[in-house]
């Protein structure tokens, strides 16, 4: 298993129900595919470097995981055709 961080911002105008619940899905993809959460950080609404689709805000969201590659794939595939979302990463922290 290797060692993953996703950090992603979510839009500001949804409600906190709203937020929760997409929260909740990308935790409950990566548990379905085996991965294991080991830090879950909500940061809140932050301000933007730049605009993007015309938003100055957004609700960030940091995941640590372990996992084999083909969960991360599968959680970059389904984030990136999520439309709550506006922007994630997904880096590979070394063992070091």
């Amino acid at each position: 298993m290797r060692t993953y961080e996703l950090l992603y911002i979510i839009r500001p105008d949804l409600e906190a129900e709203q937020i929760t619940a997409v929260v909740e899905k990308f935790k409950a993809l990566l548990e379905n595919n085996g991965a294991e959460i080991t830090r879950l950080d909500s940061w809140g609404k932050r301000r933007l470097a730049y605009e993007v689709k015309d938003f100055r805000e957004g609700y960030y969201v940091l995941v640590q995981f372990k996992s084999e590659p083909q969960a991360a794939a599968e959680l970059d595939r389904i984030i990136k055709i999520t439309e709550e979302v506006l922007k994630h990463l997904i880096t590979r922290l070394d063992a070091a």
